[in-house]
């Protein structure tokens, strides 16, 4: 019975290496990579009425942004899931959902508290600046750690 007590909590407490709840830089990149995503597609909806410097209307440019993405919002999505599988979430796309609809509900908060013409002129030259990213670029961008927005989980490296 002792030794079975000994296996138990070994592996509860010997599993969390192996289940980590962090972050490689990877998983951190993927999550900043989503909340990036999720930001501009609220920017998109609210600033649809605007066009950007050169008269193309906000919203489509998300929508052409996510396209020329679609991949890498993709690999993000699977990494995340893989992520959460791993570390016992059962519906990882049901949480995928409930992290993408959280980043959404807090740049939605802010546009709340503005006007949204104040809104707009704050936020819109995002979709402008991620308009012009390749691949490389927006990785770089989503790979950067952001002051006042940390991924949820820490990095297992540092």
């Amino acid at each position: 019975m002792r030794l079975f007590a000994l296996v138990s909590l070994f592996f509860i407490f010997g599993s969390q290496s192996v289940f980590a709840s962090c972050y490689s830089s990877k998983e951190a990149e993927a999550e900043q990579g989503i909340r990036i995503h999720s930001e501009l597609m609220v920017i998109g909806l609210n600033c649809a009425h605007m066009a950007d410097a050169n008269g193309n209307n906000l919203y489509a440019e998300h929508k052409k942004f996510t396209n020329k993405h679609a991949d890498l919002f993709a690999r993000y999505e699977k990494i995340l899931m893989e992520f959460m599988r791993k570390n016992g979430d059962r519906s990882p796309e049901k949480s995928m959902h409930t992290l993408r609809t959280n980043f959404a509900n807090k740049i939605s908060g802010d546009a709340a508290k503005m006007r949204p013409d104040i809104f707009c002129k704050t936020y819109a030259s995002r979709i402008e600046r991620a308009t012009k990213m390749d691949d490389v670029s927006l990785r770089k961008w989503a790979a950067m750690p952001f002051k006042g927005h940390p991924v949820s989980k820490p990095l297992c490296e540092g």
